[in-house]
């Protein structure tokens, strides 16, 4: 997807010189706050990535602005949780709010026989999560939206941390799909089974946050 860090949205809060894949080192705790669309303070960018329908895109999140050594976890310290890409369909990359529709191609939860979070995967892979996009998705601007949630203290409502960061694309191809999707605020409860959980307690099975993923 040619050069990610590029089209990535710059963060102009608590990283003023974030330009490099990242999540800002504050989460986002509210789910009904503009913030859980892009993260607090970012603003858009020039630079669009191209990447065919069907193709495949990489999203990269570390926890500090430029620190992309694979020898520190991207996520680091009980930050587990599941992993997630969304994508919104935009007249504009280069300006939208993200306050469109958003569908969802890419999660990965928790797997109780590894006891194995999305998180693990992120840190055992340097940050990079790739994700398929649909073949039959119709061409235009999009923003991706990569999303790590932190579960170390979401037993009362108000615990999860969210952190996320959105990549501005342009898709080409012939595909006609407009898939439906959810809000940002909108698209997640405080009280969801899978944001107010006590991962602690012999977790069985986990509810991964949000719609069912999109394969077109």
């Amino acid at each position: 997807m040619g050069n990610a860090s590029q089209s990535l949205r710059k963060q102009v809060s608590s990283h003023p010189n974030a330009q490099h894949p990242s999540i800002p080192a504050a989460p986002v705790t509210s789910v009904s706050s503009n913030d859980i669309r892009c993260n607090a303070g970012t603003k858009p960018v020039t630079p669009l990535c191209t990447v065919p329908a069907g193709g495949t895109i990489t999203v990269e999140m570390h926890a500090q602005p430029g620190d992309r050594v694979c020898t520190k976890e991207a996520i680091g310290g009980n930050h587990f949780g599941p992993v997630m890409i969304y994508m919104s369909k935009v007249a504009s990359a280069a300006s939208d709010p993200g306050s469109g529709s958003w569908f969802k191609i890419s999660e990965e939860g928790y797997n109780p026989s590894t006891k194995k979070w999305g998180t693990d995967s992120l840190n055992a892979n340097c940050g990079k999560r790739t994700a398929t996009i649909p073949s039959s998705l119709a061409p235009g601007d999009y923003l991706v939206r990569a999303e790590a949630i932190a579960l170390h203290s979401a037993s009362s409502a108000g615990g999860a941390q969210f952190y996320m960061t959105c990549y501005q694309v342009t898709v080409t191809g012939t595909g006609t799909a407009n898939p439906a999707g959810v809000k940002f605020p909108g698209a997640y409860k405080a009280n969801d089974p899978g944001i107010q959980i006590n991962i602690y307690n012999n977790l069985q099975s986990y509810t991964i946050p949000g719609p069912a993923v999109w394969t077109g």
